[in-house]
């Protein structure tokens, strides 16, 4: 088992990887303001990436501030895991995590995600391919060795943060307690088989999705199985503070816990800052105008659910919330808030 930067020791609390939310820009406001011990990439589609879709590179673009930065990937094709482990290598991100928990119905009907719990020998296959493409990379696998499509190389060498440099990186997993019932502990004993870094929970079953509370108590039996592990124990959910971070390790004696939604809006998070409207304000327009640096491109529209996380809990927050909903650029954030 390599471990890299998941060394038992201090308690890691993390960026949780999110769909549509922990892109490049996210994360790099958060460094920026609050860093956080360790972060998480938006997931990524094996499949897409292994045939040739070098737009999804970009949700690996990141900026040295955040590391350790985590690349998060998932799909169920064995040999596309492995290509892309090969990529992510030659990006010297700090780490691959294996996500096994997207509840998303396109994405677990066709096994992936939390799909995955329901089928433990590919999910440990799986794992073995992605630990496979980083020990062959490391010992000196060219792309066409790995029959990596020339399209891929050639944007990949592109990428700011593109080396071939050669080094091993450790896996990690990403899952939840249960596909329609909890199975935690029998989950995490097949996953041990194949001796993951690390191990992050989420505390509902993908039948729950986001409803209900996370289920905090089985996080802690299983957390008391992996005490006698090299690998680490990491929970989720439903965290909204960092006073209850710090309170939910010690309580359940992880290794770390991964925060989700309370960081939207919040990237003072890992401060444990409660900023005043006007640092709110002033935060919009700094993530705005840092969204146009890094995607000039883009359409600004994913922006607005960040900016309407901002515009809470003070006076004339709903009219400046219900006017950046249809902002289109960072001089429409401006305007708006001045």
């Amino acid at each position: 088992m390599f471990h890299g930067f998941w060394k038992k020791g201090a308690p890691f609390i993390g960026v949780s990887p999110m769909d549509g939310v922990t892109d490049a820009v996210f994360r790099g406001v958060i460094a920026q303001t609050a860093p956080a011990s360790v972060s998480f990439t938006e997931f990524v589609n094996v499949e897409g990436l292994a045939r040739g879709a070098t737009s999804m590179l970009r949700a690996f673009l990141y900026d040295p501030a955040e590391r350790p930065l985590v690349a998060q990937i998932y799909g169920i094709e064995e040999e596309s895991f492995y290509k892309v482990a090969i990529m992510l290598c030659s990006l010297q991100v700090d780490g691959i995590d294996i996500n096994m928990g997207c509840p998303a119905k396109k994405v677990a009907a066709r096994g992936a995600g939390a799909g995955l719990i329901r089928n433990p020998e590919h999910a440990k296959r799986i794992v073995k391919m992605v630990q496979k493409g980083i020990v062959d990379w490391n010992n000196g696998i060219t792309f066409e060795e790995a029959d990596i499509r020339p399209k891929v190389v050639n944007a990949l060498e592109k990428m700011p943060n593109y080396s071939l440099t050669r080094k091993m990186i450790p896996v990690s997993i990403k899952s939840r307690i249960g596909y329609d019932s909890i199975v935690a502990e029998e989950w995490v004993d097949h996953l041990l088989e194949v001796e993951p870094a690390a191990i992050t929970l989420h505390g509902r079953t993908l039948k729950q999705m986001y409803t209900g509370a996370a289920d905090w108590d089985v996080l802690g039996k299983v957390s008391q199985k992996l005490k006698n592990t090299e690998t680490l124990f990491l929970g989720n959910g439903d965290i909204t503070s960092l006073d209850m971070a710090h309170e939910y390790i010690k309580k359940y004696e992880l290794d770390g816990v991964l925060i989700g939604r309370a960081l939207i809006g919040n990237p003072w998070f890992f401060s444990g800052h409660i900023p005043t409207p006007e640092e709110r304000k002033k935060k919009s327009i700094e993530h705005s105008l840092y969204y146009e640096k890094i995607f000039p491109e883009a359409p600004f529209f994913p922006m607005r659910r960040h900016l309407a996380c901002y515009m809470k809990e003070f006076s004339g927050a709903k009219e400046s919330r219900t006017r950046l909903m249809q902002a289109n650029s960072s001089d429409d954030v401006i305007t708006i808030l001045s």
